[in-house]
């Protein structure tokens, strides 16, 4: 991929997924936006240094013993949410609303997913996703574990990179169907598996019990949540994408802390 091409895949795939200032790409195509989802990884390393960067700091400056671990794990979750813009926990709470309310249809649940409307399961969905991460931060932090957080981003980006890589889209047109028709797929497996091996470090200087959590929950969970997809919709969709990503990051997260607790 020409150095052009990639910083502009670079950034345009760093503004779609967080709200980091990163620069915007002039007059971008479908193309462009093919070629960014490259980039995921490369992203969640990003949000991965920042995340694990401010739990360094919280261990390092803070007594962080029996409730003065609570604030701490709430300030970290919240970098977390306000650095992706909570897009994924949108994608999260869509999907558990249309997989509900979709009654087993395919077009129904195509159709309930375009509702910018959100329900009661998408908030159940919503809530238990962060109560989740929450509970497995004050756990991460107690340990002095944080380190994990290196790992976590990148595993989910890497994640999203595969289903790209195995799974049709689910519509034949729109954004998602043009990101998976150029898709340069030889740079995308390269990334994917050098995405995975890398997440594997920071779990392996925990512990390898760490690795073994936390890369087979995340295994389990793109094995599950792409069968779903393919079984319901026939393929991924954005939200489909979004919503594997959160769920790799729980999973992972709570078999990690589970690990350590």
């Amino acid at each position: 991929m020409p150095l052009h091409n990639a910083w502009r895949a670079l950034t345009l795939s760093g503004r779609f997924l967080t709200r980091w200032p990163f620069p915007a790409p002039a007059d971008a195509t479908l193309e462009d936006m093919a070629r960014s989802s490259v980039f995921f990884p490369v992203i969640g390393l990003l949000l991965g240094c920042a995340l694990g960067g401010a739990a360094w700091l919280a261990q390092a400056f803070l007594p962080l013993q029996g409730v003065d671990v609570l604030l701490p794990a709430l300030l970290l979750l919240g970098l977390w949410v306000w650095s992706t813009g909570a897009l994924h926990l949108d994608g999260l709470a869509d999907c558990a609303d249309t997989w509900v309310g979709g009654l087993g249809s395919r077009e129904r649940t195509l159709e309930i997913m375009k509702d910018p409307h959100i329900g009661a399961m998408g908030v159940v969905a919503l809530v238990l996703a962060l109560l989740g991460k929450l509970v497995a931060l004050v756990v991460l932090l107690a340990a002095d574990a944080g380190l994990a957080l290196l790992a976590l981003p990148l595993l989910a980006r890497s994640s999203a990179l595969w289903l790209l890589l195995t799974t049709p889209p689910a519509r034949s047109s729109g954004l998602g169907a043009a990101a998976a028709a150029g898709l340069p797929r030889t740079w995308a497996r390269l990334a994917a598996i050098l995405g995975g091996l890398l997440a594997m470090a920071p779990l392996a200087m925990l512990s390898p019990v760490a690795v073994i959590a936390g890369v087979g929950a995340a295994v389990l969970t793109f094995w599950a949540w792409r069968a779903s997809l393919v079984h319901r919709l026939g393929g991924h969709t954005g939200d489909g994408i979004g919503a594997l990503i959160e769920l790799t990051e729980v999973a992972a997260l709570l078999a990690i802390a589970l690990t350590l607790g």
